[in-house]
């Protein structure tokens, strides 16, 4: 066994040269703003702040503008011009690290942007005693043979793993497998090139949060599981109209003044809705200067925000509103008020909460003057359990 390499400083290679057409953005995944930053940036911070230094990224010749941008502010990062495949660009990022002479050297994909601490330990530590390290997952799955549309055997997934990144290496090790690879043939991976220098490779244990952002719906799917979203509407209460609430019209001797039937409860709803996925309030998409609204049901403007939460991924967990009024009585319509909405939502009815409450006879509600809602929509994402 070779003797252990005592506790050194590392270097770190991102790997972020590819095009990423496959995920189906207007510029490369690994610029696409990702959780409030692009998606480089998250495991260029993880590795900077676990002592990378210096920091490789080899990126497309005309990217360097968004690499720039993506990575402004951190230090110890050096931008290489990437090859025209993935072990390519790996290559130039261990020749640019030749003078720096580290004695552990990282390798990542830029794709990965969640990279949890404790894995670079542990990939970091098998280096003590093997030239190289890969964090990998167990196969839970059935792998079937196939031929022709028709499954011919099986493998032993016992005998297989899921290979992630960073893979770790030796650098001297690394560096040399990587010059006496031959470039007619394109490996799969880092672990690959060593292991054809007879070097050995260590497997730790990965991290499901290591995902690879690869196609659209992963970008998608990596949005937050559960979003929340809040409302509020105000509308004055007139002699001669009729008064709207919850999707009914309710008996009163003053109903809601307002360009359409002024539902202050499913408007309050909409804006909730609209919160949660980020896509404006009601005016936004039901201006009052649109004469196609004036006097429209609100139960239509319910149905859009759902419609639109549908298109961003999402279905409604539940809807929690409040009336504010003094009069008239809320309780007495309140499941009707439930039934109502959960219809225009299309959510079971146990889904959607209603709620009323006065100002003991203060302000403008507690004067009689108008009628206030507030709302919480929860939204889900689809393929959330």
């Amino acid at each position: 066994m070779p003797a252990p390499v005592p506790e050194s400083r590392f270097a770190a290679i991102i790997v972020a040269a590819g095009t990423g057409t496959r995920a189906g953005q207007t510029i490369p995944k690994q610029y696409v703003r990702w959780r409030g930053k692009p998606v480089l940036r998250h495991s260029a911070e993880a590795l900077l702040a676990a002592g990378a230094e210096p920091l490789v990224v080899p990126i497309a010749p005309d990217a360097a503008d968004l690499a720039r941008d993506a990575l402004s502010g951190l230090d110890s990062i050096i931008l290489i011009d990437g090859g025209e495949t993935r072990r390519a660009s790996v290559s130039a990022g261990l020749e640019a690290l030749a003078g720096e002479t580290p004695d552990r050297v990282l390798i990542h994909d830029a794709a990965r942007p969640i990279l949890p601490q404790p894995v670079i330990d542990r990939v970091l530590a098998a280096l003590d005693a093997h030239p190289g390290a890969i964090p990998a997952l167990p196969v839970v799955d059935t792998i079937a043979r196939t031929r022709d549309g028709m499954m011919t055997g099986q493998e032993d997934r016992t005998a297989l793993a899921r290979v992630q990144t960073p893979q770790g290496f030796r650098f001297a090790d690394i560096l040399a497998a990587h010059r006496a690879w031959d470039p007619a043939t394109e490996p799969t991976d880092d672990a690959q090139v060593l292991r054809a220098s007879d070097g050995d490779v260590a497997i730790v244990a990965g991290d499901e949060r290591l995902a690879k952002l690869t196609f659209a719906e992963d970008f998608a799917m990596q949005s937050a599981p559960v979003r929340t979203g809040t409302g509020f509407d105000v509308h004055q209460l007139a002699e001669g109209e009729d008064l709207w609430l919850g999707g009914m019209r309710i008996e009163h001797t003053a109903g809601l003044a307002g360009h359409s039937d002024a539902d202050v409860a499913l408007h309050a709803l909409v804006d909730a809705i609209l919160g949660a996925i980020g896509n404006g309030d009601i005016g936004t998409h039901f201006p009052p200067s649109d004469e196609r609204w004036r006097g429209a049901s609100s139960g239509q403007f319910l149905q859009h925000a759902v419609a639109l939460a549908t298109e961003a991924g999402y279905r409604i967990g539940n809807l929690d509103l409040t009336i504010i009024c003094e009069a008239p009585k809320i309780g007495p319509h309140k499941d009707a008020m439930r039934a109502k909405i959960a219809d225009f939502a299309g959510i079971q009815v146990d889904a959607v909460s209603v709620k009323a409450t006065t100002t003991e006879k203060l302000g403008f509600t507690g004067r009689e003057e108008g009628i206030a809602a507030q709302a919480v929509a929860t939204l889900i994402r689809e393929d959330f359990a």
